[in-house]
């Protein structure tokens, strides 16, 4: 069908920030610079002025353009305005790859005509966070099991993802490949903490699902046992005020500092221990990334965490404040211990997720499914 030519590949998602969308950027403008044209499409009402600018800087790459379209975060009857927009514009740009990510995205993707093209799916955690049996769980499941079948590669990040998926949602007919996140090589460079760094640092968006409530919680007990530790917090989101009220509530204000959004890999410098409290993940970049920088860290075993460590190391359940307390005393306790363990660590991001391989495994995944859809079908 393609034989080598370049492929005319575009990405839709709803959400222009986190790491879905840093994934996004990465994959693009990694396939960009392989000579294929390529496009971004997403949502116009959430991002602010980063999205914006992220957006602005990988604009020059994209030859076929970065567009947006309202699109809300939950269902709603809005949502087939803008499917309609979205409709549109794929169908105008002639893609070969259509290419869903997260929930919104991969539906969007999934129910536009494609005869010409293959539809991609990349969840990215997305509906397969909601336990099968809960209201919204069986909503998105259903909705899943609909749009199988319009699916010609589904493309995990991690394992869990793929396995999760099955679980809920059933084994696809069609191609199914694992592609890691990666990072690229300027981020595996050392970061040390600065002068009067905190003793913990997190870094991330303020959704419940990422735990920074229970990291709350087990700093408070550290200072109900005497270890008067300091926490540096870089981010924000909906969850903002509540986390503020807790450590209020908790009297740890001169103890918490929120730091407003800084990029991970200055928020690293921040503190000397990097703490990962997710309630769930699929295969978090922050990880990643602070694995690149051999920063030391604690993480919750959740979703895809344990890929990124590997099987020898102890991870800490999550939603328990009083284990995760614990870990933090001994890791502050060992810091030799605790920096061999973060440069064990780095030897493996290196040799396992790299920004390369994952651009290069997202197109051999194309690729096979291409072949499979446009050989059966003549």
């Amino acid at each position: 069908m393609h034989g080598h030519k370049p492929l005319r590949i575009v990405h839709v998602t709803r959400t222009p920030v986190g790491g879905i969308f840093r994934h996004i950027l990465d994959v693009a403008s990694g396939q960009a610079s392989r000579g294929h044209h390529v496009g971004i499409l997403c949502d116009s009402t959430t991002g602010g002025a980063r999205a914006d600018a992220a957006l602005a800087a990988i604009a020059p790459q994209m030859k076929l353009g970065v567009a947006r379209v309202a699109i809300r975060r939950e269902p709603s009857p809005t949502d087939l305005v803008a499917l309609l927009g979205v409709t549109r514009r794929l169908a105008a740009l002639q893609a070969d790859v259509l290419h869903g990510h997260g929930a919104k995205g991969g539906a969007f993707v999934r129910l536009t005509p494609a005869r010409h093209a293959i539809r991609v799916y990349t969840p990215h955690g997305g509906s397969l966070h909601y336990g099968r049996h809960t209201p919204r769980g069986m909503v998105y499941g259903t909705l899943e099991r609909m749009l199988m079948n319009r699916t010609d590669l589904f493309l995990f990040e991690s394992a869990f993802a793929r396995d999760a998926y099955q679980r809920i949602v059933g084994s696809p007919r069609h191609v199914m490949r694992v592609v890691p996140n990666g990072v690229g090589g300027d981020e595996m460079a050392r970061v040390e903490p600065t002068v009067g760094a905190a003793d913990l640092v997190n870094v991330g968006e303020f959704r419940r699902i990422k735990g920074t409530d229970v990291l709350i919680d087990a700093v408070a007990e550290l200072h109900r046992s005497g270890r008067r530790v300091s926490l540096a917090i870089a981010g924000d989101g909906e969850e903002g005020p509540a986390l503020r009220a807790q450590v209020a509530r908790l009297g740890l204000t001169d103890s918490v500092r929120f730091l407003g959004h800084v990029p991970a890999r200055q928020a690293f410098t921040l503190g000397r221990l990097l703490v990962v409290p997710s309630r769930a993940d699929s295969l978090p970049y922050v990880v990643i990334e602070a694995g690149g920088a051999g920063i030391p860290m604690i993480a919750s075993e959740v979703g895809g965490i344990p890929e990124i460590f590997g099987p020898q190391v102890e991870l800490v359940p999550p939603e328990q404040p009083t284990q995760l307390a614990q870990a933090i005393a001994k890791a502050l306790d060992d810091p030799a211990g605790t920096r061999a363990a973060a440069e064990r660590l780095r030897e493996r991001v290196r040799q396992t997720f790299s920004q390369d391989a994952m651009v290069e495994g997202v197109l051999a995944g194309y690729q096979t499914a291409i072949a499979a859809k446009f050989t059966h079908s003549h």
